[in-house]
């Protein structure tokens, strides 16, 4: 028997459902480092960083910034449930450099701890933006 070249993959934000078909690939930013699929992968659930992303389809590998979420994984699919995910087009590179900095400030200010984790995950969505637009 042959085995299968893609799998089906659904990325989805609060927004909208990024991207619902066949994928060949997906690599995302796992809480302990990247983390590769392909077809008939082990089932796995796993918590998912801010960062880039890329997935593989028709041949291309397509980058994408996202933001924390969580992924399930089973051999024929793949769901991401992410807070944010754009293409690098979409991705105003001025706006997160400007939300880098306001983020960097108010880290190096002295904060709860809620405003602190906040203050860092502001970070982190900025940095994934950047890192995707190049």
């Amino acid at each position: 028997m042959a085995e299968a070249r893609t799998f089906y993959l659904e990325i989805v934000t609060p927004e909208r459902q990024f991207y619902i078909g066949p994928a060949e690939a997906i690599v995302f930013p796992a809480v302990d480092g990247e983390m590769g699929v392909y077809p008939g992968h082990e089932p796995a659930v796993t918590a998912i960083e801010p960062g880039e992303m890329r997935y593989k389809t028709g041949g291309q590998w397509e980058p994408v910034a996202v933001g924390a979420g969580f992924a399930e994984v089973k051999p024929d699919y793949v769901i991401l449930l992410v807070g944010f995910a754009e293409h690098p087009e979409e991705i105003d590179r001025k706006r997160a450099e400007a939300a880098k900095r306001r983020a960097e400030e108010r880290l190096r200010q002295k904060q709860s701890i809620h405003e602190y984790y906040h203050s860092k995950a502001a970070l982190a969505r900025a940095m994934a933006r950047l890192k995707t637009h190049r």
